[in-house]
């Protein structure tokens, strides 16, 4: 007897188009769903007893998938954007991927299984959404990276224009006569398709415009977490012990990093400047607190529900949005 992965092979389609066929899913093209039909009706293919009862019982709820387990700043975006769906009558299944996990491809196993009805990512590697996102078609929503330059008329996006806030970051310690700066944050950073290359590029060619020279070795990679910002950053002052400033990417990299300087024996901001990146409330709480570009998570949340459940009713073009965010200056950063 044909399974649905023999239809997909002879059909030529995937695996989720011929299962949003068999379970009548408006978002397929009259020309497909006529030419997987054929294929059910020649082979004789017949949905099993649990594939019925799936379509019957699953819940056609909005899909939220987060790429960080240990990332505050994500949530709290989840929290408010679970509070506007609500507000909505919505539902949402939550998914939680590690960092080094492609979320595209989990999305694409996730319509099958689930078919929702929208998607919502928070946190992305734009290099999963170029290579695997044109099988999803399924209404979508990047909050908290920029996807206009993917052009897939189904996703739209919300985010802080990173480069533009870590340049404002970076300027800061520029202004205060810093020349010898550490950042810290993000893996393989110096190459196009993540958040966090985004940042370190901002404040990269802040230097390089201000005639200061960006040594590589003043870079450490590190995910979003207190611990790596620890780890790294006393690796960090051990090869460069001259360095005046640091820049976290991160917030939980920047309270990290704080605990490490003063284990180091030295002090913030008499000895070493630091600048923190999405404006999460534990910042408010270090001694000292942390200054921090602070990014609209009520904004980025609200406008990111208010487009897909628009897009998910009355099909349109994706929209994508910078929000406007702020340097905050607080107790951290000094003079040389």
């Amino acid at each position: 007897m044909a399974t649905i992965k023999d239809i997909a092979r002879l059909s030529g389609f995937s695996v989720g188009t011929v299962s949003r066929v068999i379970n009548d899913h408006p978002d397929v093209s009259e020309e497909t769903r006529k030419k997987i039909q054929k294929i059910i009706k020649k082979e004789n293919f017949q949905p099993n007893a649990n594939a019925k009862m799936l379509k019957q019982t699953r819940t056609s709820s909005v899909s939220v998938i987060v790429k960080g387990t240990g990332n505050l700043f994500l949530n709290s975006l989840l929290e408010k954007i679970q509070m506007f769906l609500r507000e909505n009558g919505e539902e949402a299944f939550v998914a939680f991927l590690k960092e080094s996990e492609n979320e595209v491809l989990f999305a694409n196993q996730l319509c099958v299984e689930r078919n929702p009805k929208g998607l919502i990512f928070l946190g992305g590697d734009l290099a999963c959404f170029q290579k695997d996102f044109a099988q999803i078609s399924t209404p979508s929503v990047l909050a908290s990276a920029d996807a206009s330059g993917l052009s897939f008329e189904n996703l739209s996006s919300f985010s802080t224009d990173d480069y533009k806030a870590s340049r404002e970051a970076a300027g800061l310690l520029i202004r205060k006569g810093h020349r010898n700066i550490g950042i810290i944050g993000g893996f393989s950073s110096f190459e196009e398709g993540q958040v966090s290359s985004r940042r370190v590029m901002g404040a990269v060619d802040m230097m390089k415009e201000n005639h200061i020279d960006f040594d590589k070795e003043n870079y450490m990679e590190s995910s979003f977490s207190m611990q790596d910002g620890y780890d790294k950053t006393k690796l960090l002052l051990e090869r460069n012990p001259e360095i005046t400033a640091v820049f976290a990417i991160g917030d939980l990299i920047a309270i990290g990093a704080l605990r490490a300087v003063r284990d180091a024996g030295l002090k913030v901001p008499q000895d070493i400047s630091l600048i923190g990146f999405d404006g999460i409330e534990n910042t408010d709480y270090t001694v000292p607190r942390i200054t921090t570009v602070r990014q609209d998570i009520d904004a980025i949340a609200k406008k990111s529900v208010d487009d897909l459940l628009f897009r998910i009713s009355y099909p349109k073009q994706a929209v994508h949005e910078f929000i406007p965010f702020e340097l905050i200056e607080k107790d951290s950063v000094g003079s040389v």
